[in-house]
């Protein structure tokens, strides 16, 4: 299969799967350039869409643009390119994360390139999984798409799941005890009948756990608005601890990729995700997610399972 020419339908496809990625809050951090003359795609840090308290060091923005360079790799492969990354490739321009070069494939091109269906399918699902077990070859299929990245993921036996959800629960409890805190999140709900092309749609909020088994984020805090009625969620929560062995720049944006590559895989067969972030958002509680006797530095926590779809989120044009 040869490369199409890059033309405005190919750099449309290119866009429309990189701005379909996760990031925290739907934040959409990211902003996107062309070099015509080395066929490569920039992506850069967007300044304007930084969350101070929940994200001071910017890590989370940096897993956020991380996805949205694994989407375009995906959607490059699609189109019969071989997408070469540099990660922070010029020094002296720090909000310059990646480039991404379209070159031509020695064979076929990579086997990305399959998850591209996937991508416009993924959604985050804040509502109750059925919970029927997901089998151990899919488990392994989402470890090794995070291991492709560079990064590792863990999944948890009975204790140290509920071990990682009580600290989960933990910074939802201060999350809520700081109106700083609950006023920033709540500055990315967006209310009905709002055109914003990013941020969180009110609509798009699921119930409260009415068990506390799973302590999904509560964005909106005491502010009295219509939301669902609490619900029972699965009794038997899933998830995994997607973690490097460094904390650098680059590893954020590794572990970006590796999130997303796991997302796509998972969505491929028909299991729902959403993502659990509020235990990094404290260095005290981040430190003890992490796994004893390993080098681990904790990124962020993935609760998997079978049920209904997530709710589509606004997606900007880049």
């Amino acid at each position: 299969m040869s490369p199409r020419a890059i033309d405005a339908t190919v750099l449309e496809t290119l866009m429309a799967a990189a701005v379909a990625a996760p990031s925290i809050h739907n934040t959409q951090p990211w902003r996107f350039g062309m070099r015509a003359a080395t066929r490569s795609v920039e992506v850069r840090l967007d300044d304007r869409r930084v969350l101070p308290l929940a994200d001071p060091e910017r890590r989370a923005q940096h897993l956020s643009v991380g996805a949205a360079v694994f989407n375009l790799r995906v959607a490059a492969a699609h189109l019969g390119w071989d997408p070469v990354v540099r990660l922070l490739p010029e020094p002296d321009q720090p909000d310059l994360v990646a480039t991404v070069q379209l070159t031509t494939p020695a064979g076929e091109p990579p086997q990305i390139g399959r998850l591209y269906p996937a991508v416009e399918r993924r959604h985050t699902s804040r509502l109750p999984f059925t919970g029927r077990p997901v089998p151990e070859p899919v488990v392994a299929d989402m470890i090794a798409a995070a291991q492709a990245e560079g990064a590792r993921l863990h999944s948890p036996d009975y204790a140290t799941t509920r071990r990682l959800l009580s600290l989960t629960a933990a910074a939802e409890e201060r999350h809520h005890s700081s109106p700083a805190h609950t006023a920033e999140s709540r500055a990315w709900i967006t209310a009905p009948g709002t055109d914003l092309p990013y941020g969180i749609p009110l609509t798009a909020l699921g119930p409260k756990d009415a068990s506390g088994r799973v302590p999904l984020r509560d964005f909106t805090g005491p502010l009295p608005v219509l939301r669902r009625p609490d619900v029972r969620f699965e009794r038997h929560v899933q998830v995994a601890l997607l973690w490097t062995s460094n904390d650098r720049r680059e590893d954020w944006l590794r572990a970006g990729q590796a999130l997303e590559h796991i997302l796509l895989t998972a969505t491929e067969q028909q299991v729902r995700t959403s993502i659990l972030h509020q235990a990094m958002e404290w260095p005290d509680l981040r430190e003890a997610t992490g796994l004893a006797r390993r080098r681990c530095s904790p990124q962020l926590l993935i609760r998997y399972g079978y049920g209904p779809e997530g709710a589509r989120i606004p997606r900007a044009s880049a």
